[in-house]
């Protein structure tokens, strides 16, 4: 059997949007610099993509999982368990997984979703305050990159049975409006657990050093918790086994790291990779150029678009966007061969007018070698959808590029 063509995906985490009037009625894709992008779509074929389908959440790992063709009825195992295979931290078959925003909040209300994001010393501080008033054998804490942490709760009373929400989807909103809740009996007491950190946290974490010192300058603080997407650690069907290939996987977020190493891929570490706007762009270009000599297949994941979404800067989702271009795709493209198959694509929306993903489908560009381009000019939301690869879902895009084993 012949070898897999060397392959890589672009993943703008949240790159697509709507029309938006101060850009004459134009998307950020659409009013941005993209060259690279639109090379892309104008040598190859386009088409759209639904990731986020309905009765899951709209979250970034429904949506990768979409994307990297696993079967979310049968695999999908929530946010928590992927993270903490991004951290190495081993789960025990009683441990529940939450990812645990660390936010802020004022009066009770949600504030920001990220702690204005809380730089790495100060969230570690913040975890080890959290370990220390509420942690126990059971109930631990874990730092992760950023305001993306970890809760790990074990034992039988525990329960990852627990409806909750998303913060970012949450601005403005009263915590007490939005607290977990047991989907089942059992998970009472873990709903209850999860709401008392949501209300007490406050009290307890602004009187850290890191919260007075942000605080006198200034700053948000990360005074606050949010505990979602609970679950247990679950089988992943491996690309190999289902596609035959080798992986590699280049993000600065847990939860991509974490579901690449279970699907088997090589997670690669690119120094300066923050998860923001001011990434290491060119460092995860190189390791890209770098990883295709030894993997059929990289993926490599950029989450500043889908930051400053949340933030609503159009400005900076602009200018993310123009960087994933010329300082990622543009130097990828001029290093390898010309013959390797890429694809380009979002992972979902964020409208810069919401702020908050949307379940609309993605446009999705797609250059494969021998596969002759059909009439699209422009990597974009409108323009997209009236490719010849149509209106694919979950399963298609791996399967267009790989074939099922």
């Amino acid at each position: 059997m012949a070898a897999p063509r060397k392959t890589v995906i672009f993943l703008g985490d949240g790159m697509a949007d709507e029309p938006v009037p101060q850009l004459g009625n134009r998307t950020p894709l659409q009013y941005a610099n993209t060259p690279a992008m639109d090379q892309i779509a104008r040598e190859g074929r386009c088409g759209t993509l639904l990731t986020l389908p309905a009765g899951f959440p709209t979250s970034s790992e429904v949506a990768n999982m979409s994307v990297l063709g696993c079967d979310l009825a049968a695999e999908y195992c929530g946010r928590g368990p992927l993270e903490a295979a991004g951290r190495r931290l081993p789960l025990a078959p009683d441990d529940k997984a939450f990812r645990l925003n660390l936010t802020t909040v004022a009066g009770g209300v949600l504030k920001d979703f990220s702690g204005g994001h809380v730089r790495q010393s100060d969230a570690d501080e913040i975890i080890r305050t959290l370990n220390a008033t509420f942690g126990s054998p059971e109930v631990r804490f874990y730092p992760g990159v950023s305001y993306r942490s970890l809760l790990v709760l074990s034992g039988p009373r525990h329960s990852h049975r627990v409806s909750t929400e998303k913060p970012d989807d949450n601005h403005g909103e009263a915590l007490e409006d939005h607290l977990p809740k047991a989907a089942s009996p059992e998970a009472e007491p873990t709903a209850a657990l999860l709401s008392r950190l949501m209300l007490e946290a406050p009290a307890v974490l602004e009187a850290t050093d890191t919260n007075r010192r942000l605080r006198d300058a200034g700053r948000p603080m990360a005074n606050g918790v949010w505990p979602w997407s609970g679950g247990v650690a679950g089988g992943l069907r491996s690309l190999h086994a289902k596609y035959g290939i080798r992986g590699a996987v280049i993000s600065a977020v847990d939860v991509i790291t974490g579901l690449g190493r279970l699907l088997g891929m090589t997670p690669i570490s690119v120094p300066g990779a923050t998860g923001y706007i001011d990434t290491n762009y060119e460092g995860k270009a190189d390791a890209a150029i770098e990883a295709l000599k030894t993997h059929d297949f990289v993926y490599v994941h950029l989450e500043a678009i889908d930051e400053v979404s949340h933030e609503q800067n159009l400005e900076l989702k602009i200018r993310a966007i123009e960087n994933f271009d010329a300082r990622i795709i543009a130097r990828v493209l001029a290093a390898a061969d010309h013959d390797i198959n890429v694809a380009v694509l979002p992972d979902h929306p964020v409208p810069i007018a919401f702020g908050k993903h949307t379940r609309t489908p993605v446009p999705v560009a797609v250059r494969m070698a021998g596969a002759l381009p059909d009439s699209i000019q422009t990597f974009d939301e409108l323009a997209c959808p009236k490719g010849n690869l149509g209106a694919m879902k979950n399963g298609d895009l791996m399967a267009l590029l790989f074939g099922l084993k």
